[in-house]
């Protein structure tokens, strides 16, 4: 009996918890349906404009690079400001907004309408003339379309084809200036500014433009910048190009700049060093984000980031020895083309680099160029340091400090080795071939060999190597593979294989491919088979300077911080000495090359004791390397000459380098009983110009004021 009641009990409280849950249920669903009915009613016209909303975010294209510097901190690659008009294209806008702004902008300033092209004006013609454009079209024309025989995008193509030179005539110089503008509109992307002009804007169009800014929808004003040289055309070349807002990304590079979120509007580095470190240079943009409805007007601008300019590069160049250099370059170069004796008929060129031995540090990058003016007659100096890295020439003579050193590691000849210099003869007489020295010196050591450069010294060194049996006047065989053998030796010092400085498409020479002729490998111990640029020659001088470490040439030191106030921003990435590779020399053997370098300037009998600079205690090799000059004449005959190339390499001072350089003097005279004096001049110019502006700055400069580097320098001096 106690049990049913218990189970009646508790059928009876089931059903009511199950009600209040129904009925707190009804209540939940009844206010989220008022909430709904709510917000749809006072709400909802918002909420769908939110909805409809897109975000996009646009670049400002115009944040300034990063300047460049030299490594005493003076600015040689600046940015000029300039006034600029620039037009922002919306989604919803259509061409005769465009256009209609474009009139009204036309009244206030001026364009260039050279730039216009025929395709330009046939789109214009269509647009303004939209009766006249539309009898283009012929009935036949609309039935093919019908048909499905043409494409309704084709008869615009119809149209262009059709209008007339009388018709495109019919355009005023002042529809010209209005379609300049709207060409410049139609340029760039929706939301992305484009810029309208940023040459010559004068105070008066800047101004009145900015008045009217709520009357030209789209149209603004803002500041744009382009390279200035503080330095004239001093290492242009160098420096290299930035292409313009107009040309932006190459086409030939768009897809790898749009792929790093580049416009294809933007400006970008396009050769040299604004190319190689575009990503330093270039700075961040600013960024925009363009808030429009689903009809693709603006809603509202919101700035996410007001951009950087570009970091800043620190040459390790020193501008105001360039400067001394290149007019050095200058002078000898004209000095010696009006010398009647000097038989300097090609003298067009002539090349310079100046290195730290101890880092590799590029001082100077110096080379000139001669180029007859075809309207005046007249010689135009034009820069072409590139051509120090990118064009090679025969060394000569200067390759034989390398050449003796291979022959000590080869096991050849050893520090002191006698070997006889008197003419060689290769092959049956009488066709025999003569190989000599340009005078017999009799039996000479290594020293003397390089003091008086001779030939059959590394005549001989060569004809070990490879292992070769020489017999007067009887046939030589050379193993091919001692070509090979010998080039491995002297890219050791970076003769025939690429230095590494950090400049684009650098030559790594030319190497000779016929190895059938016993004489060549000969030649290649003198520096008269392949070729070099002037910098691997700088390399190999700077190899011997220091003891025996291949410097990885550089141009950068540092890369700093931009700081819009004076001075320079914090060090982001200092560039440190870079040992490409230890030559597989000793020290005795490199010290022994050293003292024949010293004998060349200082000896009695040494090819540079013309020298007016000893004082600086400068050692070196000169060089005289026979090549070839073609000439081209106006009726595009081609005639050919034999010239000789004086070249000289060095450096200073013998017993604590400083400085290392390279000289090259392509085609230098057509006389083969001249000497290379112009060379061993320039050198001497290199040498005055580095040690009178290191007194001068020491004397301007108090001793608290010295900079880490000079502090580091007198402190080694002292040490020693």
């Amino acid at each position: 009996m106690t049990n049913q009641k218990q189970k009646k009990k508790k059928k009876n409280y089931v059903p009511s918890r199950l009600n209040l849950l129904f009925f707190a249920v009804f209540l939940l669903f009844s206010a989220l349906i008022l909430r709904l009915g709510f917000v749809q009613i006072v709400f909802g016209e918002d909420y769908r404009k939110e909805v409809d909303r897109t975000e996009n975010v646009t670049v400002n294209t115009l944040v300034p690079r990063g300047k460049i510097y030299d490594r005493n901190g003076n600015v040689v690659v600046d940015n000029t400001p300039l006034n600029a008009i620039t037009y922002t294209r919306m989604q919803s806008t259509t061409q005769k907004e465009q256009l209609e702004v474009a009139k009204k902008l036309s009244e206030i300033i001026t364009m260039d309408i050279d730039k216009i092209q025929e395709r330009d004006k046939k789109d214009y013609w269509i647009l303004t003339r939209p009766e006249e454009a539309a009898k283009l079209i012929t009935d036949e024309d609309r039935k093919k379309v019908a048909d499905g025989d043409l494409a309704e995008s084709d008869l615009y193509d119809l149209q262009l084809d059709r209008i007339t030179k009388q018709q495109l005539d019919e355009i005023t110089k002042e529809e010209k200036e209005v379609l300049a503008i709207f060409r410049e509109f139609n340029k760039g992307y929706a939301l992305t500014p484009q810029i309208v002009k940023n040459q010559d804007v004068t105070a008066k169009e800047f101004a009145m433009v900015s008045e009217m800014l709520t009357d030209l929808p789209g149209v603004d004003i803002t500041t744009d910048f382009i390279r200035s040289y503080a330095y004239g055309t001093t290492l242009n070349s160098v420096f290299g190009n930035v292409s313009t807002s107009e040309s932006g990304i190459p086409s030939e590079k768009i897809d790898e700049f749009l792929a790093r979120g580049y416009s294809r509007n933007d400006r970008i580095g396009t050769s040299q060093l604004e190319a190689q470190y575009e990503n330093v240079l270039q700075g961040q943009k600013a960024r925009v984000r363009n808030v429009t409805d689903t009809g693709g007007n603006l809603l509202r601008q919101e700035k996410v980031y007001d951009g950087q300019r570009g970091k800043d590069l620190i040459l390790s160049v020193d501008m105001e020895l360039q400067q001394k250099i290149e007019e050095a370059l200058i002078d000898e170069m004209l000095k010696t083309r009006a010398d009647p004796n000097a038989k300097a008929r090609f003298l067009d060129r002539a090349f310079v680099v100046v290195m730290n031995p101890k880092t590799g540090e590029v001082l100077s990058l110096a080379g000139k160029q001669l180029i007859r003016d075809e309207e005046d007659g007249q010689l135009k100096i034009y820069d072409n340091a590139l051509g120090a890295i990118q064009e090679a020439y025969e060394p000569g003579s200067t390759v034989k400090g390398a050449s003796v050193l291979a022959g000590y590691q080869h096991g050849v000849i050893q520090p002191g080795s006698y070997l006889y210099d008197s003419p060689l003869y290769i092959g049956r007489a009488p066709n025999s071939l003569k190989k000599a020295s340009y005078t017999n010196m009799g039996s000479i050591n290594d020293l003397t060999a390089l003091e008086r450069s001779s030939n059959v010294y590394m005549f001989r060194i060569a004809m070990a190597i490879a292992g070769a049996n020489y017999s007067p006047r009887q046939p030589l065989y050379i193993p091919p593979a001692a070509y090979d053998t010998f080039r491995s030796y002297l890219a050791q010092f970076g003769l025939g294989v690429e230095t590494g400085i950090d400049l684009p498409r650098e030559s790594a020479g030319f190497e000779g491919t016929d190895t059938s002729l016993p004489g060549l490998l000969l030649d290649l111990s003198i520096g008269q088979y392949d070729t070099y640029t002037t910098l691997q020659l700088a390399q190999y001088v700077s190899t011997i300077a220091n003891g025996g470490y291949r410097m990885q040439p550089q141009l950068v030191k540092e890369i700093r911080e931009p700081n819009n106030g004076e001075g320079l921003g914090r060090v982001v990435e200092p560039f440190e000495p870079k040992v490409l590779n230890r030559v597989d020399m000793s020290d005795s053997q490199i010290k022994r090359v050293q003292d024949g370098f010293i004998r060349v300037y200082h000896g009695s009998r040494g090819t540079a004791k013309s020298s007016t600079m000893k004082e600086f205690k400068p050692a070196g090799k000169s060089g005289t390397a026979q090549s070839r000059y073609i000439e081209y004449l106006p009726n595009g005959e081609r005639r050919s000459y034999e010239t000789l190339n004086f070249n000289l390499v060095g450096y200073a001072p013998y017993d604590n380098p400083e400085i290392a350089y390279a000289i090259m003097v392509p085609y230098a005279s057509t006389d083969f009983n001249v000497t290379g004096g112009i060379s061993t001049r320039i050198g001497d110019a290199v040498l005055d110009a580095y040690f009178n502006l290191k007194k001068e700055r020491a004397k301007e400069k108090p001793e608290e004021e010295q900079t880490v580097e000079e502090a580091e320098q007198t402190s080694e001096e002292d040490t020693e």
